[in-house]
């Protein structure tokens, strides 16, 4: 992995989960989950199309909790990847805008 992509994923992981900002919690420790719009099934998303998710609303959380437990239900609940990776994009440049 490249260190600039290594950069960009400490900074999308520092936002804590995206799930769990929608309920209301924030700074939530967050894992990196390449999204899986537009991607084939043995593909993965480039290490710019990721979402912080804690471990419940990524893998480890039932159905409609967890993504990879009812993708559909879940981004019914949360919100489509591409509109989930609009809002962190928009959260990075406002991160990064306040760190200059």
């Amino acid at each position: 992995m490249r260190k600039a992509d290594r950069e960009h994923l400490d900074h999308v992981q520092s936002l804590g989960c995206i799930a769990c900002r929608k309920l209301g919690y924030f700074d939530t420790p967050a894992e990196i989950h390449h999204i899986r719009t537009g991607q084939g099934a043995a593909q993965r998303a480039s290490h710019h199309e990721t979402l912080p998710l804690c471990p419940y609303h990524h893998r480890t959380g039932g159905y409609g909790e967890a993504f990879h437990a009812g993708s559909g239900v879940w981004q019914k609940r949360f919100g489509t990847e591409a509109e989930l990776l609009q809002e962190v994009k928009e959260l990075l440049e406002y991160k990064l805008a306040d760190v200059v």
